[in-house]
C-alpha cells in the first residue's frame, strides 16, 4: 500500500526536578548544598530511511511519546535523562504544524531529503537544575531548585513526496504505466480505461553507463493545480525529480483529443501549480508512433514545442538562453525508439544531479539546518500590550523559564526576574510602554512589573496621560 500523508501526534518526556538538599554528615559543618540536577527529557527524532518507501507505519498508529527524566536528588546524585524516541521515515519527507481542530497544515518544520538527516519536532523538557548552581558570593546556601520542564506535544503532517529522478507525466491513458513497464522491472496495472494508475510507481531504469530512478505518476487533468480530481495529490511528486518525461498520446485516445492541446494544458497545470516547474528540463516522448496516421501529429507536435521554446526567451532563436527540449518518439507496444529514450534521460539525469551535487558541498550539513531553525524560534518572544496597564509575555523561552520556577518560594523568583532580565524581556517590556506597577502576565502568572529601565519615552507619555487625567 502507498501512504504518502499522514497526521500524527507527538508528545517528547517530561523533564524531572532539580533536588533541593544540603549535605549533612556527621564531621562536616556547614555541608553546603547538594541537590542534583533532574534528567532531561526524551525528544521526538524523525529520521529519513532509504530503506522506507512510504509512511504506511504511521497509518494506524498516531501517537507517539518519548521517555521522559527523573527528578535529581541529594549528594549530587543527578537524575537519568529519557530516551529519545526516533520515528523513521521516507527520504523526501516533508514535516509541517498541524492543527487537529482546524484540519489546516501550517509552517515547513523539516524537509528531509538526504539518508540519516534527522529534525527533532517536539524538544524533551529540560531538567530542573539542582541548588548547587545557584551558589553566589552572597548567596551561600540557596533554598531552591528549578523544576522540570513539561516536554512539547503537538500534530505534525507527514507529507512524502517522491525522489525519483525523471517523472513520466501526461494525460490519462497516454501510455505512461506500458513505457515504465518496458522501461524498468516495474509492473504497473495497465488497462485501456483512464486512471488505470492512482498511486505513482517507481520503477529503477538501467542504461550503459549510468541508472536512474522513472515515476509513474497518474494521469493529470485539466483543473489539476486547483485541485481538481487528485491534482494536488499528483503533482506533489513532480516538484522533487530533476527531469520530466512529457508523455503525449499520438493517437489522441479513446477520447480523440488533440495532442497538441495536451501538451499545452499539462504544461500550464505544471507552471500554476510551482512556479519553479515552468524552468524544470523536459523530454517530450510521443507515445503509440505505432498506430496509422501519426505523422502529422509528430510534426505539430515539434511545431508546439519549438514555439513554447522560443516563446521562453522572447521569440529570440540566437539567444543564449534558447534550448530546445529533446523530442523521442517512441511505441511501448513494440519497443520503438525507447533504447535512444532511456539513454538520453539516462545522461540528462546524471548531468542535472552532478550540477546539484556540486551545489550541495557548498552549503551547511544537513543536519544541523532544522536544529539550527528550531532553536531561533525557541528563543524569539513577542511582548503585547492589553490596555488598562496589562501586557503578556509569550515565547518557549520564557514561558520555559516561568515553569520552571517555584513560585511559593521568595528567592526562585528573585532568580526568574534576573533571567527574564538577561533575555532582554525587561527592555522589551520598557519599549512597549510598561512602567513600574504595571501587571505582567507570562501564562497562568501575573506579577507586578519593576525596573530601573525606564526609557525618557515612555516616562514623558505616562507624564502626559497624568495631564489629561489631571
Amino acid at each position: 500500500m502507498f501512504i504518502d500523508q499522514v497526521h500524527i501526534h507527538v508528545k517528547a518526556g517530561d523533564g524531572g526536578a532539580g533536588c533541593m538538599s544540603f549535605r549533612r554528615e556527621a564531621h562536616v559543618p556547614k555541608g553546603g548544598p547538594d541537590g542534583g540536577d533532574g534528567g532531561s527529557g526524551g525528544d521526538i527524532v524523525l529520521e529519513a530511511d532509504n530503506s522506507i518507501s512510504s509512511l504506511i507505519d504511521y497509518r494506524f498508529k498516531h501517537h507517539f511519546k518519548a521517555g521522559r527524566g527523573t527528578h535529581g536528588k541529594g549528594a549530587r546524585m543527578h537524575g537519568a535523562s529519557g530516551n529519545d524516541l526516533i520515528l523513521k521515515v521516507p527520504l523526501g519527507t516533508q514535516v509541517r504544524e498541524y492543527n487537529e481542530e482546524s484540519r489546516t497544515a501550517g509552517a515547513l518544520l523539516a524537509d528531509l531529503t538526504h539518508n540519516g538527516e534527522r529534525a527533532i519536532v517536539a524538544k524533551g523538557g529540560q531538567g530542573g537544575r539542582g541548588n548547587i548552581h545557584f551558589v553566589t558570593s552572597t548567596r551561600r546556601a540557596p533554598a531552591f531548585a528549578e523544576l522540570g520542564e513539561p516536554a512539547e506535544e503537538c500534530w505534525v503532517e507527514l507529507e512524502m513526496k517522491l525522489m525519483a529522478d525523471a517523472a513520466l507525466v501526461g494525460m490519462p491513458s497516454v501510455g505512461k504505466s506500458s513505457l515504465i513497464a518496458r522501461m524498468s522491472a516495474a509492473r504497473p496495472k495497465i488497462a485501456d480505461y483512464p486512471f488505470t494508475t492512482l498511486v505513482p510507481n517507481l520503477g529503477m531504469v538501467y542504461s550503459e553507463d549510468h541508472s536512474f530512478v522513472v515515476a509513474d505518476v497518474p494521469g493529470l487533468i485539466e483543473g489539476a493545480a486547483q485541485g481538481k480530481g487528485l491534482g494536488h495529490e499528483f503533482l506533489r511528486h513532480i516538484e522533487r525529480t530533476a527531469l520530466i518525461l512529457h508523455v503525449i498520446d499520438a493517437s489522441g485516445g479513446w477520447e480523440e483529443r488533440d495532442p497538441v492541446d495536451d501538451y499545452l494544458k499539462i504544461n500550464h497545470e505544471l507552471e500554476s501549480y510551482a512556479a519553479e516547474l515552468k524552468e524544470r528540463p523536459q523530454i517530450i516522448v510521443i507515445n503509440k508512433v505505432d498506430v496509422n496516421g501519426t505523422q502529422d501529429v509528430m510534426a505539430r507536435v515539434r511545431k508546439a514545442v519549438r514555439a513554447r521554446a522560443l516563446d521562453a526567451v522572447g521569440g529570440n532563436e540566437f539567444s543564449d538562453d534558447f534550448v530546445m527540449p529533446q523530442i523521442h518518439c517512441v511505441s511501448a507496444v513494440t519497443g520503438e525508439g525507447l533504447d535512444s529514450l532511456i539513454a538520453a534521460t539516462a545522461q540528462m539525469v546524471f548531468e542535472l544531479r552532478s550540477k546539484a551535487a556540486e551545489a550541495m558541498e557548498e552549503t551547511v550539513q544537513y543536519d544541523q539546518i532544522w536544529e539550527h531553525r528550531r532553536q531561533a524560534r525557541d528563543r524569539q518572544f513577542a511582548v503585547r500590550n492589553l490596555g488598562g496597564h496589562v501586557f503578556t509575555v509569550s515565547g518557549k523561552a520564557v514561558e520555559r523559564m516561568v515553569i520552571q520556577t517555584e513560585w511559593d518560594n521568595e528567592e526562585a523568583i528573585a532568580h526568574l526576574q534576573r533571567r527574564l532580565e538577561k533575555l532582554g524581556v525587561e527592555k522589551a517590556l520598557v519599549d512597549a510602554g510598561a512602567r513600574n506597577g504595571d501587571e505582567i502576565r507570562i501564562l497562568s502568572r501575573a506579577f507586578a512589573f519593576e525596573s530601573a529601565l525606564e526609557s525618557e519615552d515612555t516616562l514623558a507619555a505616562c507624564a502626559e496621560m497624568e495631564d489629561e487625567e489631571d
